[in-house]
C-alpha cells in the first residue's frame, strides 16, 4: 500500500514530504513543475505555506521597504508570493492527477479554514507558529492529520503544544531553524529525545541542511518515521528559502537512500544467507566447529 499521511507511525514506511513552501514565487506554473519533480523523485506529499497577509503582518511591517521581483516593500513581496483560492484549486487538482498528497503551512486561523475548503488532507504548524494557542485549537477541530515542527522550541514549549493537539494524530517533527543549517547546529540527537518525552508520538525530521545526509542518518541512526526539505528547481533561484532547498538530483538521491535503509537494516536474527552457503565451501578452511 502506498504510505500516506494516514499510515505515518512507528513502524510505517518513511513518509517523505518535500517542501515547496513559498519557492514557487508566486508562479502556478512553477509549482507544477516543483509537484512533477517531487512526483519524479517518489515523495509522498508536497508542501506549502498559507498566510493571511493582512492578519500575520502589521501596516508597520507591510510597508517597511524591502526590494524584491515584486515591488518597493515587504507587502508587495508578501502579497507576491501568495497563491489565491483559484490558483490553490489549480494546484489540488494537478496534484490528484499527480496522485500526491498536498497540504500547507497555515500561519492564522482564516487560513486553516482556506485550506479546509480545499480539502486538504493533513496540515502542518511552522515553529514560528507552534505557540500560537488559538491556531493550534483551530488545527485540532479539523481533526485532520498535524505535522508540528519544533524549531526555536524548548521542551516546555513543545510539551504545552501537545497538550493542545491530538495526540493520535499527531506527528512531531525535530527541526532547526536556521536556513541553511550548519551541520553542527542540526542536534539530531534531539530526535531521540523527543521518542523518549512521546514515547506514543512519531517523530520525524524537518530539515534545513545542504545535502541529504542528515536526513538520511535521521531515519537511518535515529529512526525518524517522516522527512520534510524543502525542494527547488535552482538554488541560485531568487529567494530566502532556495539555499537551503535540494535541487531535483538531491531529491531523487534523498528518496533513493531513505528507501534503502530497510534493505541496509535486514533481521535481528544472525544467520548464515543461503548466497553464503556455497562461498562457506570453497573458502572456510576449518569445519570442526
Amino acid at each position: 500500500m502506498k504510505v500516506n499521511y494516514k499510515t505515518v507511525n512507528h513502524f510505517s514506511e518513511v513518509y517523505l514530504i518535500a517542501e515547496i513552501g513559498i519557492n514557487h514565487n508566486g508562479r502556478v506554473e512553477t509549482a507544477k513543475k516543483l509537484i512533477d519533480e517531487a512526483v519524479l523523485a517518489g515523495f509522498n506529499a508536497v508542501k506549502f505555506q498559507k498566510r493571511n497577509i493582512d492578519t500575520v503582518y502589521s501596516l508597520d511591517e507591510l510597508n517597511r521597504p524591502r526590494e524584491s521581483i515584486f515591488g518597493k516593500t515587504n507587502g508587495d513581496l508578501k502579497r507576491g508570493l501568495e497563491f489565491n483560492f483559484d490558483q490553490y484549486q489549480q494546484i489540488n487538482d494537478y496534484c490528484k492527477e499527480k496522485n500526491i498528497d498536498w497540504f500547507a503551512s497555515p500561519w492564522d486561523c482564516e487560513s486553516v479554514e482556506f485550506l479546509e475548503n480545499l480539502g486538504v488532507v493533513a496540515h502542518k504548524v511552522a515553529s514560528a507558529c507552534n505557540s500560537d494557542k488559538q491556531l493550534l485549537e483551530k488545527l485540532r477541530k479539523t481533526e485532520k492529520p498535524i505535522f508540528l515542527s519544533t524549531g526555536m522550541s524548548s521542551m516546555n514549549m513543545i510539551k504545552n503544544a501537545v497538550k493542545m493537539l491530538d495526540r493520535s494524530n499527531l506527528v512531531l517533527m525535530h527541526t532547526v531553524s536556521t536556513y541553511p543549517a550548519k551541520n553542527e547546529e542540526l542536534n539530531l540527537n534531539w530526535i531521540n529525545l523527543l521518542q523518549k518525552e512521546f514515547p506514543e508520538i512519531p517523530i520525524g525530521y524537518s530539515g534545513h541542511e545542504v545535502g541529504v545526509l542528515p536526513s538520511v542518518i535521521a531515519v537511518s541512526k535515529y529512526g525518524a518515521c517522516c522527512v520534510e526539505r524543502h525542494i527547488t528547481l535552482d538554488r541560485s533561484s531568487w529567494g530566502t528559502d532556495q539555499s537551503a532547498s535540494l535541487e531535483p538530483a538531491g531529491m531523487k538521491k534523498l528518496v533513493r537512500d531513505i528507501r534503502e535503509i530497510p534493505k541496509l537494516h535486514g533481521s535481528n536474527a544472525k544467520v548464515i544467507l543461503e548466497a553464503e552457503v556455497s562461498i562457506a565451501k570453497k573458502l572456510r578452511r576449518v569445519h570442526d566447529l
